[in-house]
Order: C-alpha cells, then structure tokens, then sequence
C-alpha cells in the first residue's frame, strides 16, 4: 500500500501529523504569527496544508505557500481551504521541499514532522535561514530522545541513537546554529498517546469500513504494526519538541 495514501488516511481525524493538541497547535500559530498586519507563511513539506489552513482561517491579512510531494495531500489542502474561504491567499507546489526558492522571503516558515527531507534537523535550519525574512520566525518540530532508546525502540523506528539526542543537546545544537528559542512545546505522554490512538485507530476504522477494497488488509496490517511498534517499542522513549525560533 502507497505510503502516502496510509498517511492520509491514518490522519483523518488528526490532520497535524505530529503528536500535537488543538490547543497547542493554536498556541503556537497565535506566537507565531504574532504582531499587527498581515505576513506572508511557507510551510515546508505541508501534507494536507493543517497548519496553513488553520492559520489562514485565524489571520485574513497573511497569505501562505504550501510545498510537499504529496499530489493527494496537496488536493486535501485546497480542498480544506476552499471549505473555509481562504483558498485565494494559499498557493500549493507539487515540489521537493530542497528545491523550492522564493524572490521573496517569507516572516514564518514550517517545518514540523518534516526535517527528514532536508536530512535532519541542523540542514532544515540552514535551508530555513534562507528563505527567512528578517524578524521573522521559524516554526520547526524534531523528535529527540526522552530517555536512552531500548533495542525494542530502535528496532520499532528503524533508527539508530545518533539519530536524535536529548532534549538540553537539541537545544544546544539549535542556538549552536545561530537560533534564539523564543517559545515552544515539548508534547507530553498524553499527546503522543491520543496522536498514535488515533492513527492507528483511523486507519484501522477505514479498513474495517471498506473491506472491499484492495487496499483493505494492507491498511489494517499497517495499524496493527504501527500499534505494536509503539506499545511494545518506543513509547515513552521518543519525544517531539516544537520550536518557536528567531535567527540572531
């Protein structure tokens, strides 16, 4: 089954593809966008636009630039913007998020879940600062590691240790790079449950509605790993961290 169609559908009903509250997110978005005027938002590997829209609906004077390989997701973002009436301040490319390039530079930029198409945390600063207008603010989410990684974890993420480190390293390696934390959110064990409940539950739910269709048993088979991989595996070992950062 295409990866991108589980994703899409695994986030039907948490359509933040990271383990985030409503409630945070729109903290967050409120930090990020504030002052007085209207700016302009680009959000880097955007899936199905949740952010953008959300923050097109909140704020009438910002325009916004989605950019993500996701054809379907793309689709789901306009189609979300069109229902809430900010369609006309949103432009979507079907791009690699590396290849886009902007004349003009934008006040936020986004990147939350999405550092892996850059290669990491430290070239999505980089590709970041590029495209940043001065004073403006990067929204960027990372997972790190909430306490040394079992095997079980490892082998359920596919990841090695070097892959994310503490919380206070993090940290370290973002104003290391020239950044200034002015806000942020570390999810809690309640986000990350009611995210991967979710997941797991919307895209099982989907199988069980449409058994007639190919892609049924390959859906269920997916929730089902994706649940025992989290139980059994990396629960409580992987965090997610949302920055609010300034360039100094």
């Amino acid at each position: 089954m295409d990866r991108q169609r589980i994703s899409r559908l695994a986030h039907a009903r948490h359509p933040i593809a990271a383990p985030l509250s409503d409630d945070s997110v729109a903290r967050l978005l409120e930090r990020a966008a504030a002052g007085a005027g209207g700016g302009r938002a680009l959000d880097l590997g955007c899936g199905e636009g949740a952010w953008l829209v959300r923050l097109l609906a909140a704020r009438p004077n910002w325009r916004a630039v989605g950019v993500d390989l996701d054809a379907a997701g793309l689709t789901r973002a306009r189609e979300s913007a069109t229902a809430l009436g900010v369609e006309r301040r949103l432009g979507l490319h079907h791009l690699d998020a590396r290849e886009f390039r902007s004349r003009d530079p934008f006040d936020l930029v986004l990147c939350v879940g999405a550092t892996h198409a850059f290669g990491g945390l430290l070239p999505t600063l980089a590709a970041a600062r590029e495209l940043l207008a001065p004073g403006g603010r990067l929204l960027v989410g990372e997972g790190f590691w909430e306490r040394e990684p079992s095997e079980a974890a490892l082998t359920a993420l596919a990841a090695a240790r070097e892959d994310h480190a503490g919380l206070a390293t993090t940290t370290d390696r973002v104003i290391a790079a020239g950044w200034t934390p002015v806000d942020g959110h570390v999810s809690s064990q309640p986000d990350w449950d009611a995210y991967e409940f979710s997941w797991t539950g919307a895209l099982a739910e989907w199988a069980l509605e449409h058994p007639e269709d190919p892609d049924a048993g390959a859906a269920r088979e997916a929730a089902d790993r994706h649940r025992a991989q989290w139980l059994h595996g990396y629960r409580g070992a992987l965090g997610f961290v949302t920055y609010l950062l300034r360039r100094d």
